[in-house]
């Protein structure tokens, strides 16, 4: 399959509203982020922590121009003359839509964060940089020919028309989700870049990925702090967003069947989720199954999120086995359960 001609007919994988469904069905009150913190004494008490991150962002982020990763040339007059692998292709697609959407995520953080001191400027300062990634992928897309610039720009007014982004109800559940779906974007961005023919191609995902990477940094350690301040709200959360996580492409036309093209092409499947997502970040760098000092009701949501972490563990392992390994074991007595990774 070739990406010159996709077919536009909007799919919508996961509404918007299957999480506000999600969070009545668990009982959750979605006026704050924990029994005893509400939004606005969350962004208040760790509004030191963002001051500092957003100062050390600035120290580790560098200038870069769009211009100078992608040489301008005339485009190629036969388009797809070097049609992609269908997973390649259905992965520059599905990343530079997604960074087409950018007007509802500044939407749905500044609405959050609100516009004032550190919250303020750091929605706007993420906002300059993550506008560059649309520019720069484009450009490339443009100069080497690989997808139909119509039908790209066909798929844009779509996405961006249709007004589909990820919604969090609370802070708590925005700072975890955004720091699950930067890393994800990043690691996407990479591997893409990595199955690119050119080294141009590979420069351009590179450059985005890092740009991913500070963002996820900033987002990670302000759960960390959170963690700290109410571990039980932020306990829930985290339970919550891995629970029901969802790339924020799922307004892109077809979504569903790229993803599940990326996925076969092994740039991000069930696989990378768990060994690269939530093992290192979720049981390791955030320590959950460490934490002490939780409601009855956290507990709970602890408890659900390692046994989803440890099934969905198994199923990736099953995904990347032989076949005949995975029959074998189907007939195997199922041995004692399985510890968690440290």
């Amino acid at each position: 399959m070739q990406l010159c001609t996709p077919s536009f007919r909007p799919v919508h994988w996961v509404l918007p509203s299957s999480r506000a469904l999600y969070y009545q069905a668990d009982g959750y009150n979605q006026g704050g982020g924990g029994p005893d913190m509400d939004d606005k004494t969350m962004l208040a008490e760790l509004l030191p922590t963002a001051e500092r991150l957003v100062d050390r962002h600035l120290g580790m982020a560098k200038e870069w121009f769009p211009h100078d990763l992608v040489e301008w040339r005339p485009p190629p007059e036969v388009r797809c003359a070097e049609p992609l692998p269908d997973g390649v292709a259905s992965a520059v697609f599905v990343n530079v839509l997604t960074e087409d959407n950018l007007p509802y995520y500044f939407a749905s953080i500044d609405n959050l964060f609100g516009q004032d001191g550190a919250w303020g400027y750091w929605t706007r300062r993420w906002t300059a940089e993550e506008g560059r990634h649309s520019i720069v992928l484009r450009d490339y897309l443009i100069m080497s020919g690989h997808l139909d610039p119509v039908n790209l720009e066909r798929a844009r007014m779509a996405q961006v028309t249709g007004g589909v982004s990820p919604q969090a109800a609370t802070i708590a559940d925005a700072f975890v989700y955004l720091a699950l779906q930067e890393l994800a974007t990043r690691i996407a961005h990479h591997n893409t870049g990595k199955a690119l023919p050119d080294v141009e191609g590979y420069a351009v995902m590179k450059r985005v990925a890092a740009d991913e990477n500070l963002h996820y940094l900033f987002y990670r350690d302000l759960v960390s702090a959170a963690l700290e301040i109410d571990p039980s709200g932020m306990m829930e959360a985290i339970k919550r967003q891995v629970l029901t996580f969802e790339m924020p492409g799922t307004g892109i036309p077809d979504f569903a069947q790229h993803a599940k093209a990326i996925a076969r092409a092994g740039i991000y499947d069930l696989g990378v989720h768990h060994d690269s997502i939530l093992q290192p970040v979720v049981l390791r760098h955030w320590d959950v199954a460490g934490r002490h000092g939780l409601t009855p009701s956290a507990e709970a949501a602890r408890n659900r999120l390692l046994q989803f972490i440890t099934r969905l563990g198994r199923a990736s392992a099953r995904v990347k086995e032989p076949p005949s390994r995975v029959r074998k074991q189907i007939t195997r007595p199922t041995p004692g359960r399985p510890t968690l990774p440290s």
